[in-house]
């Protein structure tokens, strides 16, 4: 039976999250808080997910275009390799800079800047968005004549890189410095404070910020997060909204080209109002919620189940039916803002429960004749039709009726 090996990065990168907690604890260092953290790694899986089809669909992409477009057939060997990777560490830095100069690339990329700490958590947080305009800059690559196979190889190694620079824990790598992206640059790029905006957008290389003047060496304290704070555990609220801000600063701006800046123009230069507006209609305001002992059991249990659903799914991607390739994407998804919404305190978030609970039956319709096995499912839904009230002030209860 053949396996996919890159469900095996799920293990390792919870492995190294785990040992960085455990090394911040060795050395007196508070760099994690549950909440921050726990949705931090709900974006990473929904990230991984969403791969599951995306990284297929890049590489016939570009298969297609070196096939059809290619201006060069370039051979593989060690010299190509070591181009490729300049060619990719290049389009990186560029995409990563339109990402921050531009309002409508920002609505994919802010997530990943969400998070007030920074850790290895925080390297997770990346959306399927991002992916797919990532992805658009590195067609660039097959249209040079890189092969398809070549760049799969090189993302895959080029990807990693990064995840080990989102820490707080390691100082200055000296004469690293010059030449890599260590984390020391990269909490700069990650910090508000006003002295390091829009700075250091390398990912594995630093020559580029050197070569086109953003490049800022860290000598104060980073202070990590957006200028405006999102103030928001919700899975939803965190992927949409500077997307909404800038639907509705486009439906308030008159005229087509003022529309079309506000689209394609700076995020520095965004209305900063917006957001509150949205916030009064989408997000009721609730002071911090104390996370208690059987809450955070609760949240890391179901962080636990969907990290072994689509480790699975990725490991046996081959021989799982559609039904439950499907049905186990809507329950990770599920599971995900069901924990926001736990974070959040919301009374509504055993509705989301029922539906995770469908997804599974649906799931199990689909893929069993068993006529005993169906009305067992069946008198289940039942029971728990008729037991709603009850179910919703026992779940309530057991979630957040107890003080940490």
């Amino acid at each position: 039976m053949e396996i996919n090996i890159l469900a095996f990065a799920i293990p390792l990168f919870v492995f190294f999250i785990g040992l960085e907690y455990y090394l911040s604890l060795r050395m007196e260092r508070k760099v994690h808080h549950f909440a921050d953290s726990v949705t931090n790694m709900g974006v990473g899986i929904a990230e991984r997910l969403s791969d599951l089809y995306v990284s297929s669909l890049f590489f016939y992409v570009f298969d297609f275009i070196q096939r059809n477009f290619g201006l060069f057939t370039i051979k593989q060997n060690a010299w190509t390799f070591i181009l490729l990777f300049l060619a990719t560490d290049f389009l990186w830095y560029w995409y990563h800079r339109f990402a921050h100069e531009i309002n409508l690339f920002w609505g994919v990329h802010v997530v990943h800047h969400q998070s007030d700490e920074f850790n290895y958590t925080v390297a997770a947080r990346i959306t399927v968005f991002q992916a797919l305009v990532r992805g658009a800059f590195w067609c660039v690559l097959p249209l040079l004549g890189f092969s398809a196979e070549m760049i799969t190889a090189l993302l895959l190694i080029h990807g990693a890189y990064p995840f080990f620079t989102h820490t707080r824990l390691v100082g200055k790598l000296g004469w690293l410095e010059y030449i890599f992206v260590t984390p020391s640059h990269h909490r700069v790029h990650h910090a508000s404070n006003e002295l390091y905006l829009d700075k250091n957008y390398g990912d594995v290389l630093i020559i580029w910020d050197k070569l086109f003047g953003t490049f800022i060496e860290e000598t104060e304290e980073p202070v990590y997060g957006l200028t405006k704070p999102l103030k928001s555990y919700s899975f939803l609220w965190q992927h949409f909204h500077f997307l909404l801000e800038i639907a509705l600063s486009v439906k308030k701006t008159p005229g087509f080209i003022p529309k079309l800046k506000v689209i394609f123009g700076r995020p520095a230069n965004f209305d900063p109002h917006v957001r509150g507006e949205l916030e009064a209609i989408f997000i009721a305001q609730h002071p911090e919620v104390v996370v208690s002992h059987r809450m955070r059991s609760y949240i890391l249990g179901q962080l636990v189940v969907v990290s072994l659903l689509l480790f699975f799914l990725i490991l046996w991607d081959q021989y799982w039916p559609l039904p439950l390739q499907a049905g186990g994407g809507v329950f990770i998804v599920l599971s995900l803002i069901n924990i926001g919404a736990i974070l959040e305190k919301k009374t509504w978030v055993l509705y989301l429960e029922y539906a995770r609970l469908c997804s599974l039956i649906l799931t199990a319709y689909a893929l069993t004749n068993n006529p005993w096995w169906l009305l067992t499912l069946n008198l289940a839904s039942v029971v728990i039709l008729f037991t709603s009230n009850y179910l919703r002030r026992q779940y309530v209860h057991w979630v957040y009726n107890e003080a940490r």
